[in-house]
């Protein structure tokens, strides 16, 4: 646009003058977005098939599909075996038919049956060359033909009379091989004598138009638009071919644009109606290798509950290193999944009879097989699912009782106790010894440190933080243990089969590692387990069924959440495992608690240091442990009474007061070294005490 020109001698009445008209400017031609000579990325990465499949690689699994074909051979054998007199009168009986047979088609072939009608079409089109070239290659086949036949009865004839002279025994086994294949010629197609031994399920084989019409089955509008267009329309395509992969199939496939394999999800029972498969066959999932709108579908043989699982290999031999990943359950696929229990706190639920104490009891059993963890299992549904660990258990109790719960309250103080002594102990190392301010595993193997795994398992966690009494406790020291505990070498277990925020306070289930959620009925208890916004993200345990035993989705380890089935361990089984880990704990040397027939101290909560400087006197520099247990008896009979040397050594252990062979005086003016501890160590205990709380 340009300027308006106004004469200078021009007044404000004056009429305007018209702009002068420019030059019109034609509008920018539109920049291109795609670049002709923009470089291609080249080959980003390249994914190279296995050279020998996976049941070649794993010794499990080989040893899996040896075991399936030995077994499937062994039986054949023996019901094949048992019947063979059987089959043997079958074949006889058709050997007159089969005779007939074997007649009629030597019959046939030796006169050239077959071309008969070659040499008939010729003769009606009056074809006289192609009749007599036909009627000579006759000429010559049945001379050929003829000749064999001949010969062969000729051998035939005097290799029966030959045996007949010189082994006649042979000559029966011989008869008889005739009879029987003269028998096995004269079956019926369709019923034959020797049927199969095992009868198959054959199943489908999955291809791509049938994974295409099971996708369009779930009605969702983009995939079918991009299926009824055909071809590689709106992004929608196999990336690869469709292959066997374990006890199933898989495809890959990018989605149209805009669909995630979440939605998928979301509709997996009409997925696997489209497919003509049992829901527990058919599981959907990305992967998290490719972009968001790559989806992996695996088909598999049998459902997932109805496969046989493989055998734990820590049933019957192997020990647990907490800080490493461990084996606990199988995907659909029957590859073995792990767990890394160390540094983490556990949420387990689900709805009643689904398998949840059972999952609780293998992952104390990993525990049981570390030999320096201290266990403490608690069982408020009292049935005693839990009772298997007790040999090893530091502490255990099973049932919902008044003593049962005060029982378990003294053990979580001490728990209590025990995390303030290890935050000082953490903060008193050198950062050379312990850089990240947490336990390592060199750190929990230095007995003299006391910094051993400690894991805590509570069944039915919910009866524990809605009592009256001692619900609000409980809480405060179950959501310290989920906070801190982790980096302090303890883990805390809490199971339920209400999760709610009652069942589970926000507090615990906000800060927990690891989660395990088995069947549940709500989207509400499912992202109480598993964490808000899973539901909505595609990540249901709602969509389990009440077969679906064992079968849980797992999240906190690794990226995202997946399904597994934990291994079978029963209640034999687990005090097979438990007696091993006894063995193990008795070499080691750490058998307390529970296991020997000792329970949590009364005193949790009392101030047992001062009540030792009350009867050890400045004076006395060290004392025998058993004197103290007398004085402290007599001071307060109440709280110490019955205490002896033992118990005295189970006190002062938490707050890292040595106990020393402390040379002294018995009451008969006799020399002797006993038990003891130094009155200076006590008083040095007291002042950290002190000063920790002064820091809190």
């Amino acid at each position: 646009m340009t300027d308006t020109v106004v004469p200078a001698n021009a007044e404000a009445t004056s009429t305007p003058v018209p702009p002068v008209p420019g030059p019109v400017e034609s509008p920018a031609a539109p920049t291109p977005v795609d670049n002709p000579n923009l470089p291609a990325p080249g080959v980003v990465d390249e994914k190279r098939k296995p050279i020998l499949p996976a049941w070649l690689k794993d010794r499990t699994e080989f040893a899996t599909a040896a075991r399936h074909t030995a077994s499937r051979l062994g039986y054949a054998a023996a019901y094949h075996g048992v019947r063979l007199p059987w089959y043997a009168v079958q074949l006889a009986a058709m050997s007159p038919r089969g005779a007939c047979r074997f007649v009629a088609e030597t019959n046939r072939w030796v006169w050239d049956r077959e071309a008969a009608p070659l040499r008939d079409h010729a003769v009606r089109t009056e074809d006289v060359d192609e009749y007599l070239h036909l009627a000579r290659l006759r000429g010559n086949r049945v001379r050929l033909r003829g000749l064999v036949v001949v010969v062969d009865a000729a051998f035939g004839l005097g290799f029966a009379l030959w045996l007949y002279v010189m082994a006649p025994a042979y000559l029966w086994v011989f008869a008889a091989g005739a009879v029987l294949t003269l028998g096995y010629l004269g079956q019926q197609p369709d019923a034959p004598v020797i049927g199969p031994a095992v009868l198959r399920t054959e199943l489908q084989k999955l291809t791509g138009t049938i994974v295409l019409r099971g996708l369009d089955s779930i009605g969702n509008p983009k995939i079918s638009a991009a299926i009824k267009k055909g071809g590689d329309m709106d992004g929608m395509r196999f990336t690869s071919e469709i292959v066997r992969d374990g006890p199933g199939y898989r495809a890959d496939l990018d989605l149209p644009y805009g669909v995630t394999p979440d939605d998928i999800m979301e509709k997996r029972e009409q997925l696997a109606s489209g497919l003509r498969r049992k829901v527990g066959c058919v599981w959907p999932s990305g992967d998290p290798d490719e972009h968001e709108g790559r989806l992996v579908l695996w088909v598999g043989d049998r459902p997932m509950n109805e496969t046989t699982k493989p055998a734990w290999p820590l049933l019957k031999d192997g020990q647990v290193d907490l800080f490493k990943p461990v084996v606990f359950g199988n995907d659909q696929r029957m590859r073995w999944v792990e767990v890394t229990l160390m540094f983490a706190s556990v949420v387990i639920g689900s709805i009643p009879r689904m398998g949840k104490t059972f999952l609780l009891r293998l992952l104390l059993l990993i525990a049981a097989l570390d030999p320096r963890a201290w266990i403490l299992a608690f069982d408020l549904k009292g049935t005693g699912d839990l009772g298997p660990l007790e040999p090893v258990a530091h502490r255990y109790r099973s049932g919902e009782e008044d003593e049962d719960v005060e029982y378990i309250v003294q053990a979580l103080r001490e728990v209590k106790e025990e995390l303030r002594r290890r935050a000082k102990v953490i903060r008193s190392l050198p950062r050379a010894r312990c850089p990240e301010s947490k336990v390592t595993p060199a750190l929990a193997s230095d007995k003299r440190l006391g910094l051993h795994p400690i894991v805590i398992g509570i069944d039915e966690c919910q009866v524990l933080f809605e009592h009256e009494k001692y619900g609000a406790e409980i809480e405060s020291i179950c959501t310290d243990i989920t906070k801190r505990g982790p980096a302090l070498g303890i883990i805390g277990m809490f199971a339920t089969q209400r999760p709610d925020a009652r069942s589970l306070p926000p507090g615990i289930s906000a800060n927990a590692v690891l989660r395990f959620c088995l069947k549940v009925m709500n989207h509400q208890a499912n992202d109480m387990v598993l964490g808000t916004g899973m539901y909505k993200s595609g990540i249901r345990a709602t969509m389990f069924s009440r077969r679906d035993l064992g079968i849980c989705f797992q999240a906190g380890e690794g990226d995202d959440p997946r399904i597994v089935a934990s291994a079978f361990v029963d209640a034999p089984g687990a005090e097979r495992v438990v007696a091993r880990a006894r063995k193990m704990r008795e070499e080691y040397g750490n058998i307390t608690g529970h296991a020997i027939g000792e329970g949590p101290s009364a005193t949790v909560g009392m101030d047992v240091l001062g009540d030792v400087l009350k009867v050890v006197t400045p004076k006395e520099e060290q004392v025998w442990n058993e004197r103290v247990a007398a004085r402290l008896a007599d001071l307060r009979p109440d709280v110490y009474g019955g205490w002896t040397a033992a118990n005295v050594t189970q006190a002062l252990k938490p707050w890292a007061v040595t106990i020393r062979d402390v040379w002294g005086e018995t009451d008969e003016g006799e020399k002797a070294t006993r038990r003891g501890f130094r009155r200076a160590d006590v008083v040095a205990a007291v002042t950290r005490r002190e000063a920790d709380r002064l820091a809190g």
